[in-house]
């Protein structure tokens, strides 16, 4: 008989515990944590300084929060600078990409619905 998981053991993380989530590697200097629920997913990303993430879009719409750091965020080819504790919405279909700051970044993600193909690890935006 399989033992059942409390729903602590199911459904709560810590954004500084790295031995969670399905990991991704987006580019150089850049990684991801991905935690899928039932209809969106988080993603807890990892910029190095001045990496940069390629320019791409999805249909999902995407939530971001700047948790720490500072970036440059490209939105429909505007480049707009980002602190700590700023978020933005990206609607589905909008070409975007961020580039991290000189001490780099941390964001935490939000899409709705979920990106299939970031339900199992692996490497790249998987967009276009």
């Amino acid at each position: 008989m399989e033992e059942s998981l409390s729903q602590r053991e199911k459904y709560f993380y810590n954004i500084n515990d790295h031995s969670k989530g399905i990991l991704r590697q987006l580019g150089e200097g850049l990684k991801t944590r991905i935690f899928p629920g039932e209809q969106a997913m988080v993603s807890i990303v990892s910029i190095e300084p001045n990496s940069k993430g390629k320019i791409h879009s999805h249909p999902q719409e995407q939530w971001s929060f700047l948790v720490e750091g500072n970036a440059v965020r490209i939105q429909d080819k505007e480049e707009i600078s980002v602190k700590k504790g700023d978020f933005w919405c990206t609607p589905g279909g909008i070409k975007h990409g961020i580039i991290g700051g000189p001490e780099g970044a941390v964001i935490f993600d939000f899409f709705a619905p979920q990106r299939e193909e970031y339900k199992k690890p692996g490497s790249g935006f998987a967009a276009d």
